[in-house]
């Protein structure tokens, strides 16, 4: 028997990449595509048609019986909560680092809030949150869950698409005049973009990295910040218009080298699509983050093991100027990638997770009552401050059951 999930939400197309290699068939459904999707989304989306959650909800509802269990990501999370679904939860970043649920939350690199909710508004996501089956993180956001979450499930495997990121894909035909490095992530400090400027002016070898020109905007501190950044890089950085994911792969294959996060400590996708490409990566590791294979403890390959400017610019220069030192870090970055993110051993340990949510909960309903379903709905409403006449008339007739639940 074939399962069928419905996954909400996408970041990072880890679903879109998943799913091409499961016996499971995912069907994924995404917000609209913003200036940055579409560069950055998968091609093979459904999409909803707005932002608007009723609107959403609606959708979910039309096509939720056609599917056995439920997977979210980001906002995807409350969206399934609202149309009663039974749902696990898969974390990648910022949704638990600073959960929507705790007051004025923030990332530890920010002093302004990322969230300023008022108490029913997190009150609700406090609700969405703990009505997950279960919550999937690993790495350096595994402690977060810890701290929030009595039933996480810990991931230590990382899904990246071999067919789409390898060697054997044609570079761009551009020229490089020295040694170049590619950066495709973000300007932020979430990234270690700051340190990475910091670190350029200890750096004594002469190369260029190629940045792609795409900044972090989600607060006010953020695009300052990042603005701020931009506008202050080195001039051993050039900067290029933002790139399709289905095209990148031709800019890995083409560069000496790749830049990835410098702040968090750990890897995320880019450091491992460009050792897919058989590029070595920069990419700070921190060696209390721990990751478990086959039940050993493995450790990073990854240099350098300090986020100091000083330490990053000795391994810049090191990559640069020695071909031996790239071939060696190359070497010993691939054998630990091509383990941790082994597709076939990614893919059955989500088929066994999925069964194994399916088997228990023999359906994708959570089968709340009418009176739950009309409260979770009026508690988001009005906890997002939607006082107009329209909501109330909506909320009148709800309770008249003259709409549906």
């Amino acid at each position: 028997m074939t399962i069928n999930i419905l996954a909400i939400g996408d970041v990072g197309n880890n679903l879109s990449t998943l799913r091409k290699f499961t016996k499971t068939k995912i069907h994924i459904i995404n917000s609209p595509k913003d200036d940055a999707g579409i560069f950055t989304y998968d091609d093979n989306y459904e999409l909803f048609e707005n932002y608007k959650i009723l609107d959403q909800v609606k959708k979910i509802n039309e096509i939720k019986n056609n599917f056995d269990f439920c997977i979210t990501m980001g906002v995807g999370e409350r969206i399934a909560y609202l149309a009663d679904l039974n749902y696990v939860s898969l974390y990648v970043g910022r949704d638990i680092d600073a959960p929507r649920f705790i007051k004025n939350s923030t990332e530890e690199w920010f002093n302004q809030p990322l969230h300023t909710l008022n108490f029913l508004e997190r009150r609700f996501y406090r609700r969405v949150f703990d009505s997950a089956i279960a919550h999937v993180g690993g790495r350096w956001i595994l402690p977060y869950l810890k701290k929030f979450s009595k039933n996480y499930i810990r991931l230590d495997r990382v899904i990246i698409d071999p067919t789409l990121f390898n060697d054997a894909t044609k570079p761009i035909d551009k020229k490089k005049e020295r040694f170049t490095f590619f950066c495709p992530q973000r300007f932020g400090l979430s990234k270690g973009t700051d340190i990475l400027w910091e670190a350029i002016k200890y750096c004594k070898t002469d190369f260029d990295i190629i940045q792609v020109d795409w900044r972090d905007v989600g607060t006010d501190q953020e695009r300052r910040t990042s603005l701020k950044i931009r506008e202050s890089r080195p001039k051993q950085v050039k900067l290029i218009p933002m790139i399709k994911r289905n095209e990148i792969t031709k800019y890995y294959t083409w560069a000496d080298a790749v830049i990835g996060n410098l702040r968090i400590g750990d890897f995320e996708n880019i450091e491992l699509e460009s050792i897919f490409c058989k590029k070595p990566v920069i990419n700070y590791a921190d060696k209390s983050i721990q990751y478990i294979l086959e039940n050993k403890q493995v450790e990073s390959p990854f240099l350098p093991t300090s986020n100091k400017p000083k330490e990053i610019a000795k391994v810049i220069d090191k990559v640069v100027e020695s071909k031996q030192f790239r071939d060696d870090l190359l070497e010993r970055e691939r054998e630990f990638v091509l383990e941790i993110a082994n597709t076939e051993k990614i893919a059955q340990w989500w088929d066994s997770l999925f069964e194994q949510m399916v088997s228990k909960h023999n359906s994708i309903h959570r089968n709340s009552s009418k009176f739950t379903l009309k409260l979770n709905l009026i508690l988001f409403l009005i906890g997002n401050r939607l006082y107009s006449k329209k909501i109330f008339n909506f909320l009148i007739n709800k309770f008249r059951g003259k709409h549906q639940s």
